[in-house]
């Protein structure tokens, strides 16, 4: 497995494949809602998985009031269980950290929420809807580096 950030159209059409697969057919949220103004390259930073030369993983973050929010984090059903949504966040916590982000948020799925807790995010909040799915608010302080 290999994480490359996202410099191309071309690298971009293969996130957004990855997203509707797993958050329009999969999970059914309305595609007018999946895709926003972040979806750009210039907007956010995105970040590709890829397993040989199949794409199979996405997420994008950005800054938000100083702290960095990771978003659409995805991954094939084909490829689940093999630790990829681990090294999603932890590109994503590396690529903050280059930044200067030293707190970082996301808005996780219910059904996901064990799955951060044990990458040491906390719950910062009530269940909400998103996108017709409930999620919570978690976040998370970074180590400090050198």
């Amino acid at each position: 497995m290999n994480v490359v950030r996202i410099e191309t159209e071309e690298q971009l059409k293969q996130a957004f494949y990855i997203r509707k697969k797993v958050f329009i057919e999969e999970q059914g949220t309305p595609e007018e809602e999946e895709y926003d103004h972040y979806d750009s390259l210039d907007a956010a930073e995105h970040i590709l998985i890829l397993d040989m030369d199949q794409a199979i993983g996405t997420a994008r973050w950005r800054v938000v009031k100083g702290i960095g929010k990771f978003e659409r984090i995805c991954i094939l059903p084909s490829h689940r269980k093999l630790g990829i949504g681990n090294m999603i966040v932890g590109t994503l916590e590396e690529l903050a950290a280059l930044k200067g982000i030293d707190h970082v948020k996301l808005h996780g799925q219910v059904q996901a929420e064990g799955f951060y807790q044990k990458l040491g995010y906390r719950t910062d909040s009530e269940v909400f809807i998103e996108d017709g799915i409930p999620h919570v608010l978690m976040r998370k302080k970074l180590p400090e580096t050198e």
